[in-house]
């Protein structure tokens, strides 16, 4: 039963405990009835929490990276990488090296030293690492990087690039609107001497339109950059010339741009790419300059597929786009699958992709990880050491509740987690966050805190982004308690979490490690406190075993339906055992 009903749930159980409580009468015997979640206690104890020894690395580079950071300078528990790697080492220029020191990094992380060189050269590449690695400094740091040394190259007159002259573009592609303000405000943080911006990052997403001056790198929704390439450039001239400029293009939790509703969007902006790439090949092999609209062969090697878009961006739950179908122009662009392997045999490659995900499953020919194998079957891939793992910097509290218990058990999660021997006072103000599934259930939350006396602060979807923007800069400068959906789960960064209590356990092994990777970022330390039902057990057991064995949880990775399935399953047959 979802925690919205808890809002007349008995409070007077535990509040005597609680400061600023007063007590609330018992509801009536039939309200308590409906409270009920029809759950019955675990058979089996479950086994106290333990450290558990670091799982070797799923990838040579991030095993290599892993070995020399575990050599025994104990800073931030193998976060950062070892004392004798530094910016310069890894191919960044001083003068980058001495914007990332001043922006307060002094030195790249395990996951960093790993990925930036990768990134650096011409290749594709797939990162795939934990949350809260630095994994959006790992792409950016050597795209500014390569931005930089192809403008003096170009000042220098010594590109030889047969569209010299043409601004190179770095794309950067985000689920959703707040990511990609924040990876807007993590790439003009790297300033010069004069406090300008190495290279200018703008977003195009929600209500910001196209930017007047063109910046360096363009971080946008699937949605927003395809409505501006077809509903407002007709005659394909400004889309031809963007696809053009693009050189290197970044997908931001590409596990989610590669499933869905974002599916389809992003094929096809790959496929453009792609066909640029085709044409750029055939202009340097022929000299000749070749045109978007002087070929059909575009729309040959495409199936076609239906292009349906939104004018405006939308967020749901989980604060993901959602898109309003709208007939849009040359709707017959489309991504032929099957045609991706000959194109990169036959044509010359000028573009590079970066793919970044915290979670990557690769079990299954249609999950993320088994969709970018094929499509990308050179790529290099680079993967955290602690992926889809048991991350020893974390303590875990699993609590099992009924109706009866959880509220009482959500108060005392929150207590614990302000107690101040729990809490680093070095790291600033205490911040928790509480994690629900529903916006009824959020609110119910934020109802049952304040009653208690404990401030909270709210994000969800049916807030505006100018509200949720709002809410997580508060919550970023005076910490307190956030009270949110998973639409704050993925993706954005608030430093110094100390603790994230799941009021309502997640629906699935994705999101509960989205969740928990709010904390225990950046070489810190966190506790995560799971209140959950009997509905939620075998997901439980799945995940707990795993960290048990040192394995990745990629066997609880079942989707929400699929999960749901399982369960309803496993019901019918004991309900069958007990008639028969």
């Amino acid at each position: 039963m979802a925690l919205h009903h808890l809002r007349h749930a008995p409070l007077a159980l535990r509040l005597a405990r609680l400061p600023h409580l007063a007590p609330s009468p018992p509801p009536p015997p039939a309200a308590r009835r409906r409270l009920l979640l029809l759950l019955a206690p675990s058979q089996h104890p479950a086994p106290p929490w333990r450290l558990l020894s670091r799982p070797r690395a799923l990838a040579t580079a991030a095993a290599e990276a892993d070995d020399a950071g575990a050599g025994g300078n104990g800073d931030g528990d193998g976060f950062f990488s070892e004392e004798s790697t530094s910016w310069e080492s890894l191919g960044v220029s001083d003068r980058l090296a001495s914007a990332l020191h001043g922006a307060g990094l002094a030195r790249p992380s395990l996951v960093q030293a790993a990925c930036i060189p990768h990134v650096l050269t011409t290749n594709d590449v797939i990162v795939a690492a934990e949350t809260g690695s630095g994994k959006t400094h790992g792409y950016l740091v050597p795209l500014i990087e390569k931005l930089c040394s192809k403008s003096i190259s170009a000042e220098d007159g010594n590109s030889q690039d047969i569209t010299s002259g043409s601004p190179n573009i770095a794309l950067v592609l985000c689920p959703n609107v707040m990511l990609c303000e924040q990876v807007v405000r993590m790439a003009n943080s790297l300033v010069d001497e004069s406090g300008e911006p190495l290279k200018s990052a703008a977003a195009v997403c929600g209500p910001k339109g196209w930017p007047i001056v063109r910046p360096d790198i363009l971080v946008a929704t699937p949605a927003a950059l395809l409505n501006y390439l077809f509903d407002y450039d007709p005659e394909k001239r400004r889309r031809e010339r963007f696809l053009r400029n693009v050189k290197f293009i970044v997908f931001d939790e590409a596990d989610m741009l590669l499933c869905g509703s974002f599916e389809n969007q992003v094929i096809r902006l790959i496929h453009m790419l792609r066909f640029d790439e085709k044409l750029l090949s055939r202009m340097e092999d022929s000299g000749k300059e070749i045109s978007l609209g002087d070929t059909n062969e575009y729309c040959e090697d495409s199936d076609s597929e239906s292009a349906e878009l939104s004018a405006d961006d939308e967020e749901n739950e989980d604060g993901l786009v959602q898109h309003r179908p709208v007939n849009v122009e040359n709707a017959h662009i489309g991504a032929h699958k099957k045609d991706w392997r000959r194109v990169r045999k036959v044509y010359k490659r000028s573009k590079q992709y970066v793919f970044v995900a915290a979670t990557l499953p690769q079990s299954g020919k249609k999950t993320a990880g088994g969709v970018l194998k094929r499509m990308f079957p050179n790529a290099v891939w680079v993967s955290g050491a602690y992926l889809h793992r048991h991350n020893p910097r974390l303590e875990r509290r699993w609590i099992e509740v009924t109706a009866d218990t959880q509220v009482s058990a959500l108060l005392d999660a929150v207590k614990y987690g302000l107690k101040s021997e729990v809490h680093d006072t070095k790291l600033g103000p205490n911040r928790t966050m509480v994690f629900t599934n529903t916006v009824d259930a959020a609110n119910s939350v934020s109802d049952i805190l304040q009653r208690v006396g404990v401030p909270c602060i709210l994000y969800h979807r049916y807030s505006s982004l100018e509200e949720r923007a709002k809410n997580l800069q508060s919550f970023r400068e005076n910490g307190g308690v956030l009270v949110c959906t998973d639409a704050a789960a993925r993706g954005l960064d608030v430093p110094n979490v100390s603790h994230v209590i799941q009021a309502e356990f997640a629906a699935c092994a994705v999101d509960f490690l989205h969740r928990v990777g709010r904390t225990a970022r950046a070489g810190q330390s966190g506790i995560v406190t799971s209140l959950y039902t009997e509905a939620n057990r075998d997901l439980v057991r799945a995940v707990r075993q795993a960290e048990e064995l040192a394995q990745p949880v990629e066997k609880a990775f079942s989707r929400k339906r699929s999960f749901r399935n399982k369960l309803k399953k496993q019901a019918l047959h004991k309900s069958t055992a007990l008639l028969s």
